[in-house]
């Protein structure tokens, strides 16, 4: 075993002859492992090891550092037996076990287990240094989660960094020997939620005939179906908003985003990627044959987990890369979806404002911020808060993520003509009382809405600006009118989104008062300030964060602001005009929430400024 690891790593350039001699003479001396070995000597990483043995031996390679495994499969091996052969139980199938070993090769450390447990055992490789980890955290009864830590990321970068650098050290996961349908049941029954039992998962709506014929049944393959099926309900139990699907030229690579930030969930084979790809667009009902442009579609499954039937939205998105199509799947889980405007994490002054501005019976209310940071969970709350039946509500998305009863909701079709524009023209001739328009991307769309506030309609709509103050110049810019815009807008409100400390492992830190001045504190507040840090536990799988509140700058348009924008003021002179009438801008917005222990300081300097 030895001495042919060493002849793939040096084959492989992970390291030169001279190092591979230094480490065998160490190993002559010390013992132990070559692999281990050469990670003692620094001279290679734990992870580029295991990725090297799992393509050798042809079995999957896992993170351990990515799962939480139960009690009961812990008890089925003793802490004895395991520090003998450096081995560790993951997940118990039916009569299969999962046995994380550093030498898969072994047979005398699984025939010893079998003959124990009475199971059979599944071998999948992981580093020998995170299973002696492992082991003493999981049998001496510490049980803290660390998942997805600073560390892991760390060693991630590294890898990434090294492969960047020349090396070409295969990612977990991949395999160059043929895959089977085994083989993936041992990645999947280890990958996190994938043993727990009671779990039904039913696609809601029939799928279409597809041509390419060898492709679709290869996407039909019980391994990908469960793979899928897998991911998805991940992604509802682990809380993300996203799953990218990502295909490199040597790797295969899924993350989820959760509060706001990837995280690395698992590098399935390289031979898995076309048909996982197709299998995502047969359920969303895109179309496999084309590969060449952009394509957006919508899944909506029935998921069953902890004995609760749940319906599910995945809003699906291809785009062609250099190594393969992109995926990234927006769950809409009507669950998160806070209609509740007092929950959502506005300053008292600036909810009364906003809710001001959208009692009026006419005129424009525009929310701004980036992508993500929650303008269309602000507009559907403040829809909900209007809906009513004496009004009618009518709104133009692109695409409608959520479905809001006794709303007319119109799904924008740029390529039948149907877009905001045509949209808008024609909700003025259905008598509406107010209008939602998902965005204004162009002056057609801007001078229309703009009428239609004039005209005694509210209107509620987004911008993609960075505060409140430039939105009025990116109106002019447009080629509205300054007058018009003037007169039409009654509030801009700009928004982002910060993580919350999590409030199991939440503990008071010191900060410098220097530093609390430095973000905007006053002098005479800051040696009062409290401040608060997520150590990490299992709630927040490590992360110190769990959850996430608004930062909201609410922008009321006064008659000395309208007075300002007539005369063509700058976005610079319109801030300071509004601050001065009271505004709360997005870094004091952070600094309330640093104030009520919500958050933290690195959050707040990360979304706004100063």
């Amino acid at each position: 075993m030895s001495a042919k690891l060493g002849e793939i790593l040096v084959r492989e350039n992970l390291v030169t002859p001279q190092q591979l001699r230094e480490a065998l003479d160490y190993q002559r001396a010390s013992g132990g492992r070559l692999g281990s070995n050469l990670v003692k000597l620094g001279m290679i990483s734990d992870d580029v090891v295991t990725a090297v043995l799992s393509r050798q031996y042809g079995v999957p390679s896992i993170n351990l550092d990515l799962f939480q495994i139960e009690d009961e499969v812990i008890r089925l091996i003793s802490q004895e037996v395991a520090l003998k052969y450096t081995i560790l139980p993951i997940s118990k199938v039916g009569a299969t076990l999962t046995l994380a070993m550093a030498d898969p090769t072994n047979v005398f450390a699984m025939d010893d287990i079998k003959f124990m447990t009475g199971l059979n055992v599944e071998p999948v490789i992981a580093s020998e240094a995170s299973i002696q980890m492992a082991i003493g955290k999981y049998y001496s009864g510490s049980k803290q989660v660390d998942i997805f830590n600073d560390q892991i990321a760390f060693e991630t970068e590294k890898v990434t960094r090294s492969a960047k650098n020349g090396n070409k050290a295969a990612k977990v996961g991949k395999g160059d020997g043929g895959l089977n349908d085994g083989d993936l049941d041992v990645s999947l029954e280890t990958f996190e939620f994938a043993s727990h039992e009671g779990e039904e998962f039913e696609v809601i709506e029939d799928n279409e005939e597809i041509d390419l014929a060898t492709l679709a049944r290869a996407s039909e393959d019980a391994p990908v179906v469960r793979l899928v099926n897998v991911l998805m309900v991940d992604s509802l139990r682990r809380g993300a908003s996203d799953i990218h699907v990502e295909p490199y030229e040597k790797d295969f690579r899924i993350r989820f985003r959760i509060d706001g930030v990837l995280y690395d969930v698992m590098h399935p084979p390289m031979k898995l990627r076309d048909a996982l790809i197709s299998r995502l667009k047969i359920m969303s009902k895109l179309d496999i044959s084309e590969k060449r442009l952009p394509q957006d579609g919508r899944i909506k499954i029935k998921v069953k987990v902890d004995d609760r039937s749940r319906e599910l939205d995945f809003r699906v998105s291809t785009l062609p890369t250099l190594f393969g199509e992109k995926v990234v799947l927006r769950l809409l889980d009507k669950d998160k979806l806070m209609l509740d405007m007092q929950k959502l994490g506005f300053e008292p002054e600036s909810l009364d404002k906003f809710k001001r501005a959208i009692a009026n019976p006419y005129g424009m209310v525009l929310v701004t911020g980036p992508t993500g940071s929650g303008k269309t969970n602000t507009l559907y709350s403040a829809l909900q808060s209007l809906n009513t039946p004496e009004t009618n509500i009518m709104t133009a998305e692109d695409p409608v993520e959520f479905n809001l009863q006794g709303i007319n909701q119109v799904q924008m079709k740029e390529q039948i003509g149907l877009n905001f524009a045509a949209a808008l023209r024609s909700f003025l001739r259905q008598d509406p009382n107010i209008i939602l328009v998902g965005e204004i991307r162009d002056f057609e769309t801007a001078e229309i809405a703009i009428k239609a506030a004039l005209t005694g309609h509210l209107v509620l709509s987004t911008l993609h600006t960075n505060d409140a103050p430039s939105t009025i110049s990116r109106l002019v810019n447009m080629g509205i009118e300054p007058f018009l815009v003037a007169t039409s807008v009654n509030i801009i409100q700009a928004q982002r989104l910060i993580r919350r400390i999590c409030k199991e492992c939440k503990e008071e830190i010191h900060m410098p008062p220097e530093a609390l001045v430095e973000i905007g504190f006053k002098p005479e507040e800051a040696p009062s300030i409290k401040l608060y840090k997520g150590r990490g536990c299992d709630t927040c799988l490590g992360t110190g964060y769990k959850g996430r509140v608004g930062l909201y700058e609410v922008m009321e348009v006064t008659d000395e602001l309208r007075e300002l924008i007539i005369i063509g003021a700058s976005a610079i002179e319109l801030r300071r005009k509004a601050i001065e009438c009271g505004m709360i801008t997005l870094r004091e917005s952070g600094l309330c929430k640093l104030r009520e222990g919500i958050t933290t300081v690195e959050e707040v300097v990360k979304e706004t400024v100063l």
